[in-house]
């Protein structure tokens, strides 16, 4: 587990583009083999774009507890393994026609792919690792 983030860096943070969102999610997933999502009393929170029902992920707690207000006030973050989306979370997704969309921002924001694109991404770097 990664050392808990300020507040100035999760601003920071924050104000990235879409594609240094992804590839700072790729960065910590890889490096803390864990990714969040949000879950309530029915499972896991989604978000909908034009054209996609998306399971949003992100890279920290602290990113996915500042999407607990207003609507989503009785959500909580819960850490997925590395392992664990590999095994039961992708291949779900996958079946149900569910995207991802990765470390949306606070203004909903996020780029939107497919399990296997998330999945293919991140084997890769382990790869490299």
């Amino acid at each position: 587990m990664s050392p808990a983030l300020t507040e100035q860096e999760v601003n920071a943070i924050e104000q990235y583009d879409e594609q240094q969102r992804f590839n700072y999610l790729l960065k910590q997933v890889i490096a803390n083999r864990e990714l969040w999502i949000l879950t309530d009393e029915h499972g896991c929170v989604m978000l909908n774009s034009e054209d996609e029902d998306c399971v949003p992920v992100w890279p920290n707690q602290e990113f996915a507890q500042n999407w607990v207000n207003d609507e989503w006030q009785n959500c909580r973050p819960q850490a997925i393994s590395l392992d664990k989306w590999f095994s039961h979370w992708s291949p779900g997704l996958e079946e149900d026609e569910l995207a991802i969309v990765i470390f949306p921002n606070q203004a909903e924001e996020g780029l939107v792919i497919y399990p296997y694109e998330l999945e293919s991404e991140l084997k890769h770097r382990l790869k490299q690792k």
